[in-house]
């Protein structure tokens, strides 16, 4: 008798699904294909036009288990016929789980409508965001999105990074967006009104929610949020255990008369990702040529072996090949604590850009990623050019 789309199977159905988390504001869709390369299991997670492949994939007894790349986030479902049906788990501060419900069901290509209505509102373009918290803080952002008929791809930028690839439709006044690649479940639930405006809400995971309201500007800008160093502080400097348990400073013999790159990420951080997968090719380009990157890892465990634990998954999975330190947990004051001579620390990641001579030349917080398009071509540009300058002044006098 043949089973129903219903019946456990030991094994997964390869094919597309459209996957959903349950988020308190409803379901966050995402793609997702279960493929088979060289005889295993591997994942690929769709948001607009990015494609996460997932390949720690294990199967066995009517269960699939998957690690998403660089991450301590995993997900653990019942194999059926014609879907999976389990849940994905965030590690979040502390170490604490977040357990949050999934589903995937075979076959299904849509977003968030199966039937998409002809008559909407038209939503591309720029967009001035102003965010409220459940505390009444107030924050700001730009929203870029594109539309083709009903289907809306782009992002949220903020002053701390971006919200990545933001897939979804609109149906009449309504606007819903999602993303998940392994890392923070977003969804977005907008109207746009009848003054042009758009308002609503957004979660993130399972305990983050906030009110959005936007309005056009062709000219909105970020924001920028400005760490310095404290004027009193002198030299910047720290010393902080690399994976191995060795200190690691910054005035140590590796670093002396280059030009630096200190960054401070986590690996639960999925604008860090993005900062990573930038950096490696580019400190590989470029440190021939006087040039260094060091990372200082905040994690989401206070406990030193299980921090390096994290972060020695983070390095393989991206193939890091600069020095990654153990600073500290994922706490703006902890990292401010920890690194007395700046103003403060808001967000990750931060770029921390160090002269030949020691002295803090600039000071970036975020990551503007390949979600923005022709924003994060700018931040390249930018950023390639401020180490070109760097590199051409002359050497640290002896």
């Amino acid at each position: 008798m043949a089973a129903g789309c219903g019946s456990r199977t030991d094994e997964p159905t390869v094919g597309t699904y459209r996957a959903t988390l349950s988020l308190p504001g409803g379901e966050a869709p995402f793609g997702l294909e279960v493929a088979s390369e060289n005889g295993n299991y591997v994942l690929y997670l769709s948001n607009g036009t990015e494609r996460t492949r997932v390949p720690n994939v294990k199967v066995a007894d009517g269960e699939l288990r998957a690690s998403f790349p660089g991450y301590e986030n995993s997900l653990r479902a019942q194999t059926h016929r014609e879907s999976l049906e389990g849940s994905v788990t965030l590690i979040k501060d502390g170490g604490v789980e977040q357990v949050i419900p999934f589903k995937a069901t075979l076959g299904e290509r849509y977003r968030f409508f199966a039937e998409p209505r002809t008559d909407n509102a038209d939503v591309a373009g720029r967009w001035e965001v102003a965010f409220t918290n459940d505390k009444g803080k107030a924050s700001t952002g730009v929203a870029v999105f594109e539309q083709q008929h009903d289907h809306v791809t782009g992002t949220v930028m903020t002053p701390t990074g971006d919200h990545r690839f933001l897939e979804g439709q609109v149906r009449g006044d309504e606007v819903l967006l999602s993303t998940f690649a392994g890392g923070l479940a977003y969804l977005y639930k907008l109207k746009i009104g009848s003054d042009g405006a758009l308002h609503g809400e957004y979660w993130q995971g399972l305990k983050s929610h906030e009110t959005v309201a936007a309005k056009r500007n062709d000219n909105a800008e970020l924001q920028q949020i400005a760490t310095t160093l404290k004027p009193e502080a002198g030299h910047f400097d720290f010393t902080f255990d690399d994976l191995d348990g060795k200190p690691v400073s910054l005035s140590d013999e590796r670093f002396r008369g280059k030009v630096v790159l200190v960054t401070l990420g986590g690996t639960w951080c999925p604008n860090c990702h993005d900062e990573a997968v930038f950096l490696e090719p580019f400190y590989k380009e470029y440190q021939a040529k006087g040039f260094e990157v060091v990372a200082l890892m905040f994690e989401r465990h206070g406990e030193f072996a299980k921090a390096a634990a994290a972060v020695r998954n983070y390095r393989d999975d991206f193939g890091i090949t600069f020095p990654l330190l153990i600073a500290g947990v994922s706490d703006n004051d902890d990292a401010s604590q920890k690194l007395p001579t700046l103003s403060g620390v808001y967000g990750y990641p931060t770029a921390i850009f160090v002269d030949k001579q020691g002295q803090v030349r600039k000071i970036h917080t975020g990551f503007t990623g390949p979600a923005t398009g022709e924003h994060y071509q700018e931040y390249v540009k930018e950023f390639r050019g401020l180490v070109d300058e760097l590199l051409a002044e002359p050497g640290a006098t002896t």
